[in-house]
This record gives structure tokens, C-alpha cells and sequence, in this order.
């Protein structure tokens, strides 16, 4: 697929048509974000100093995650204006790069199927402002230099198509080359794909997990495990939401200040805990957890600090509690709201004195360990209410980490998919080739009331369903009781009213079945305006009144959707 004049003409136009200058406030406006009109000069001079401050590699993932962090922002403006096709998406996103500055981009070759997961492009860059400043500031370089341009097609690619994709640049003009050449494949087409993710900001706060191999894998003399790349780890994102938590993490993970994690249910708080004891001074220590909330209340204490043999019937032996088994490492107390009024005042002396003593014992034992709670409860409202103690509460509001729900982080989903799709085939012994667009769709305006945890479930309940080489579909992942009527009609920006299965329906008919939407709503009497106004009402009632979720159900922009709206305003309250 390469773009004909005529196409790029089109894509000039639907673009330059978001484009707005507004000197006499000093914004520039593309789509609805504020955009600044730079010297090149001066941000070449940023990325030498970078380079002679940091070094080459921390810089390069300096800039990489800047490019990947404005990929995803512009394809979510695409997406949110021309709605959710990967082939707008692949023909809008190059052609924006473009009239943003950075590089010119020529496809020379681009093909992909969503459902068996496949995506091949090759991009030739030319007027590249990175390699020609890296030229000019280092001379030829060993080793490519688009680390901006990088990043960005990395995320909007991953981003469009719904599964994690790589770049990488096979040629570059710092490195002496005519021109610089950029190939985009799927992750695990990729070899050393780690060596790039490396840059991204698929995060890598924590060391890559280990993983066995088997004695035919690992050669001899060696040793029998192998780093997993970061796509593997528990914790992955490149949403802001994902990276101001990861931001916080890294500030307080070398101290050993009490942190409290903030967040709904399934939102992760435990695996952040264990990132947090991973990167801190205590890594070589105990990581021990406790969930308050299931264990009974006349238990509490005997879980916390331990039991001596005879402090009650059944205690035939002494045991040591929680805060002994974490010594010189950290205690993981999650649901933290839960605990009983009792038991809340001896935790604050423990976190006050930093000893304990066994049920049933008189001796003083010394403990040293850092404390990490999580709550989905509002703590504040629960010490108001006589529930919690404030004392206990201000001892662990010492760094509060809000944790965001996955509704507020969805360009997450993609990368988490990825992570968990391959975590699964592996399990089960199955390769799963890709997801259906309408699977995608539905995953992306699904309110998650579970979270994370309850992605994580589909896509091992859909891996387990699905046919081997196969696609995920709607009916593999929402097979649990989930509602997946997300959405019955798309408005498109052309004010056109198209209908939208909700994902349940045979992916081989969207037309026919489209076409008997149409027809019985025709049937019916109702004109365009009739069916556009209805939608439109019914997008703001499931949604209470909210035009950016009403607005991203339908496939609009939030200027779109107002537009829409002040006109149907307009129609019911005509003026005297």
C-alpha cells in the first residue's frame, strides 16, 4: 500500500482543517491540544548537551520516550476525530509527522490483518532534524540516531493496531547513510527486541524478571535462566496516568519512607508494592503481604505479631507474625482500612516503637521493616466517621500513590493485551495470532470495573476458548457475564449515522447487517436528523451527561460532539 496524490492531498486536508493559529493568545491548537512552534536549532542544542551530560543511551531514551508519549497523544486525536480504522490511522499518523516538523515519511511498503495479528511497514525518513543535528554535532555515528521519530511510530503503530509493535531504523542518515529506512514489525517478529524496549517506555524501573529454561535451551556451562523482556513484566504503560505513578515510584523507591497506595480494586497496588521493594534498599530482603481484609478480626493480631505456644486453645507451637517474617525487608498490608479498631492501635504502636510482641508472650521484639499499605477506601471519610484512627492514618499517609483506574489509562490496554496474550499462549501451550477489531473495539469502551485484574482474567478465559493460530473475538474475551453492548450506532465525523454491532454479532456481514439497521429505522418514518438526535441523546444518557465519553463512544471529538449537541439545542428551542 503506498499513497497516491490524491490520498495525500486528502490527508493534507482532513489534517490542515484541525490546525488552528491564534497569535492574538499565543496558542497554536492542533485537534484540541495546545502545540508550540520551536526552534530546531535550539532543541539540537538540548539533545548535544543530553548527550554530553547523560551519555548516549540515557539520552537516546530520553528522546524515545518523548516520541513514544506524542505518538500516543496523536493518535488519540485521530482516533477520537475519524474514529477507530487502522487504515486511516496508518494513512493520517506518517502524513501529521510530517506537518508537525520532525521528518518527512514515504511509505514504501505497508500491509496488515488485525485478526491473525500481522503488520509489515517500511518508511523511508528523509529531513530528519535528528540525524542531521546528530550529524553535524558528532559527525557519523555507529549506530542510528531517529531516536525521537522512533518512539513516536512505535507508540501511534501500537496504538492503532491494538497489539505491541516495534520500529526500527535499518538505516540512517547520521550513520552515513543516503537516507534513513524505518521497519515496523510485530515485537515478537523482532530478534533482541529487549535491546530496543530497553528505550521505551514500556517501563523498566525494575529489573526484567528471570525466567527458567529448560537443559536442551540453555548451552552448556550456562546458566539456566534468561532475562524476559519488559513486555513480560507485570507492569507495563505509556499512558501519562501510568507514567506520573512510575515517576513516583522512582522518587521514593531509594528511601525507606511508609508509602500508601490509593486506587479501585484490581488496579494493581500489589504489584506496585513488590516494584517498590524491588527498586528501594531493602531488595535483598524478605517482600511479605497481608491481606487485612481476609483474615477474621479476633486473628489480626496473632497475624500481625505472632503467636507464643499456649496464648490460646489450639497454639500448640509459637509462630512468628508478619512483621518478623518482613525483618529487614517490607511489609505489604493491603486492604489497610479493613483492620479493626483493636488491632489499629497496636499496628501504630509497632510503626511507632518499631518492636512487637507475640499473643501470649511478654518479650520485646525488635522489627525493622518498611511498611507499604494500599486501600480502595477513602481513608479520610473513614477516620471522620470514627472508622479509623487519625493517628494510624497520618503514620501511613507519609506518600500517598494514587494508582489510576484502567478506564482513565486505556492506551494502556494494548500493551497489557500484548503482555498477557503471550503470558497465557505460553501457559497453555497455544499461539494466538491476533484480535478482531470489533474484540479491540469493545476492550476500549468497556468500563473495567475490575481493572487490571479483570483484563488480566478475560484474556486468560479468551486464550483458553480460542482456536489455536487463531484471533481473540468478542465472544472469548466477554464470556463471563460481562455487558458488552457498548454501542448500537456510530456517528461519523461526516455527520453520516452507520450501524455497530457490539462485537456478539458474525464479523462476516457488517454491511448486511448495517443495511437492516437502516431499513427498519427507514421503516419507521424517522429521518437522519431524527436517528443522529436520538444517538446522540442516548450516548449522553449511558454516559450521565459527559460529552468526552459520550463523544469517544460515538467516535467523535469532544468539538464534534458539542457542535452536535449546541445544534440539536438549536432545533428544540428555535429563537422567537
Amino acid at each position: 500500500m503506498r499513497p497516491t496524490s490524491a490520498g495525500v492531498a486528502d490527508a493534507d486536508k482532513r489534517l490542515t482543517e484541525r490546525l488552528r493559529f491564534a497569535p492574538d493568545t499565543g496558542h497554536i491548537m492542533l485537534f484540541d491540544q495546545r502545540m508550540l512552534l520551536m526552534h530546531g536549532f535550539s532543541m539540537a542544542e538540548l539533545r548535544r548537551e543530553l548527550v554530553e551530560r547523560l551519555g548516549s543511551d540515557m539520552a537516546r531514551g530520553v528522546f524515545t520516550r518523548l516520541g513514544y508519549q506524542q505518538g500516543l497523544a496523536d493518535h488519540r486525536r485521530i482516533r477520537d476525530a475519524f474514529g477507530d480504522d487502522v487504515a486511516t490511522a496508518v494513512s493520517l499518523g506518517p502524513r501529521l509527522r510530517d506537518m508537525e516538523g520532525y521528518v518527512r515519511n514515504t511509505p514504501l511498503e505497508v500491509r496488515f490483518n488485525q485478526e491473525a495479528g500481522e503488520f509489515f511497514g517500511d518508511f523511508t525518513w528523509t529531513s530528519s532534524w535528528e540525524a542531521e543535528a546528530h550529524l553535524q554535532q558528532f559527525g557519523i555515528s555507529g549506530s542510528p540516531a531517529c531516536w525521537m521519530n522512533v518512539g513516536y511510530a512505535t507508540a501511534f503503530a501500537t496504538s492503532a493496531f491494538g497489539q505491541p509493535l516495534l520500529v526500527r531504523e535499518v538505516e540512517c542518515v547520521a550513520m552515513g547513510h543516503a537516507r534513513c529506512r524505518a521497519v515496523i514489525r510485530p515485537v515478537a517478529e523482532w530478534p533482541q527486541a529487549e535491546t530496543d524496549l530497553h528505550f521505551m517506555q514500556v517501563e523498566d524501573f525494575v529489573d526484567p524478571p528471570m525466567q527458567r529454561r529448560t537443559a536442551d535451551e540453555a548451552g552448556e556451562g550456562e546458566v539456566g535462566f534468561e532475562a524476559v523482556s519488559p513486555l513480560e513484566h507485570e507492569l507495563v504503560g505509556a499512558s501519562t496516568a501510568f507514567n506520573s505513578v512510575v515517576y513516583l515510584l522512582k522518587r521514593v523507591g531509594q528511601t525507606d519512607a511508609t508509602v500508601l497506595f490509593l486506587g479501585e480494586s484490581g488496579v494493581g497496588k500489589e504489584r506496585f508494592s513488590r516494584a517498590l521493594h524491588q527498586i528501594g534498599p531493602r531488595a535483598d530482603g524478605p517482600f511479605v503481604s497481608l491481606n487485612c481484609a481476609a483474615i477474621p478480626h479476633d486473628l489480626v493480631e496473632a497475624e500481625l505479631f505472632g503467636v507464643d505456644r499456649g496464648a490460646f486453645t489450639g497454639a500448640s507451637v509459637s509462630r512468628p507474625g508478619r512483621f518478623e517474617r518482613a525483618h529487614g525487608g517490607t511489609l505489604f498490608l493491603d486492604e489497610i482500612g479493613s483492620l479493626p479498631l483493636h488491632a489499629q492501635g497496636k499496628l501504630l504502636r509497632a510503626l511507632q516503637e518499631r518492636e512487637v510482641e507475640r499473643v501470649g508472650g511478654s518479650q520485646v521484639r525488635k522489627v525493622d521493616v518498611r511498611i507499604v499499605a494500599a486501600t480502595n477506601e477513602d481513608l479520610r471519610r473513614a477516620v471522620a466517621e470514627g472508622r479509623f484512627r487519625a493517628d494510624l492514618f497520618f503514620r501511613l499517609n507519609v506518600f500517598p500513590i494514587r494508582i489510576p483506574p484502567l478506564r482513565d489509562r486505556r492506551e494502556d490496554i494494548p500493551l497489557m493485551l500484548g503482555v498477557f496474550v503471550e503470558r497465557f499462549g505460553r501457559r497453555f501451550g497455544k499461539r494466538i495470532r491476533g484480535i478482531t477489531r470489533n474484540a479491540l473495539d469493545a476492550l476500549w469502551h468497556y468500563d473495567w470495573p475490575g481493572n487490571v485484574r479483570e483484563l488480566e482474567n478475560m484474556v486468560e478465559r479468551a486464550v483458553i476458548l480460542a482456536d489455536a493460530d487463531g484471533a481473540l473475538d468478542v465472544h472469548h474475551l466477554f464470556s463471563g457475564g460481562e455487558v458488552t453492548d457498548w454501542q448500537s450506532f456510530s456517528v461519523l465525523p461526516s455527520g453520516d449515522v452507520v450501524a455497530r454491532g457490539d462485537g456478539t454479532a458474525a464479523q462476516s456481514a457488517p454491511d448486511a447487517d448495517a443495511t437492516g439497521a437502516a431499513a427498519q429505522l427507514l421503516a419507521q418514518g424517522r429521518s437522519l436528523v431524527e436517528i443522529e438526535e436520538a444517538v446522540i441523546r442516548a450516548a449522553l444518557d449511558r454516559h450521565g451527561g459527559k460529552l468526552s465519553a459520550a463523544a469517544r463512544e460515538l467516535g467523535l471529538g469532544r468539538g464534534q460532539m458539542q457542535y452536535r449537541v449546541a445544534r440539536m439545542r438549536r432545533r428544540s428551542n428555535p429563537p422567537a
